[in-house]
């Protein structure tokens, strides 16, 4: 699998995260803050996408909160490659980018319907935990707030 920095708003791109959008936007309604092709292109965001066979299996960004802090946005697998380890990749790959950049904490926010156990499962497989509301969330009944503090995670990026 190759992960390498790229254009959310390539044509490319556009399927995969519409899909990711929609579904999201379909469970959660106005608690979904996953971001568009334009918020996933504003400074201080970081995108990636994963490829296997020449084939887009997945995309995941960082959003720099302040200079020790990152975020973890629209980390998703294209639905073929759910549970063939595109997600632990992209997670590998975004938390060793956070500690390459010297953040202290990566933190995320999720929802807590049932699609989204698998990533969660996930996240806490890697050492995120749970935290409070951060940056400008607020809690609700539909989300849920991990964080990872980087020096202390099991996390490794792998290729």
């Amino acid at each position: 699998m190759e992960i390498r920095r790229d254009d959310p708003a390539a044509p490319y791109v556009a399927g995969l995260l519409a899909h990711h959008l929609t579904e999201l936007r379909g469970h959660m309604a106005e608690f979904a803050f996953a971001l568009d092709a334009t918020g996933l292109s504003a400074p201080g965001v970081t995108f990636w996408t994963a490829w296997r066979d020449d084939g887009l299996v997945g995309f995941v960004a960082l959003k720099q909160l302040d200079p020790r802090h990152g975020e973890v946005k629209s980390m998703r697998a294209a639905p073929e490659a759910r549970g063939t380890g595109v997600g632990r990749a992209l997670l590998n790959h975004v938390v060793a980018e956070a500690r390459t950049r010297g953040y202290d904490r990566l933190s995320l926010e999720t929802g807590t319907a049932d699609l989204h156990a698998p990533a969660v499962a996930l996240y806490r497989s890697a050492g995120f935990i749970d935290t409070g509301a951060f940056a400008d969330y607020r809690p609700s009944l539909h989300n849920q707030f991990l964080t990872l503090r980087l020096r202390e995670s099991r996390c490794q990026h792998s290729s």
